[in-house]
């Protein structure tokens, strides 16, 4: 289920976008959007976990290994996306102080 209320005010608080538009850009066929929308979840929701789950398994895996972290703001953007590699792909976990000590 989709909290389009919270997706909205997190993600969306500088644009006037519609639930309807939100799920355009998750089925439909523009990558482009499906980018952009994965962006503004990555880099602004509090239960990013969850939120990215509306996306179909094989687009969140091209978003995620498409996706640059930028310079701006670094650390954190760096730490969100390994966080949802970990999470969904089993990808390594780069981040040292969230890792086990052996």
């Amino acid at each position: 289920m989709i909290d389009y209320d919270r997706i909205l005010k997190e993600c969306f608080w500088d644009l006037n976008i519609s639930n309807n538009e939100i799920d355009e850009m998750i089925n439909g066929s523009d990558f482009r959007s499906k980018a952009f929308l994965f962006e503004k979840l990555l880099l602004n929701s509090t239960k990013l976990l969850r939120d990215l789950q509306i996306f179909k398994r094989d687009d969140l895996k091209r978003l995620l290994e498409n996706f640059k972290v930028p310079q701006f703001n670094y650390d954190y953007i760096f730490r969100r996306r390994n966080l949802v590699g970990v999470y969904f792909f089993n990808e390594p976990l780069l981040i040292d102080e969230l890792k086990w000590i052996v």
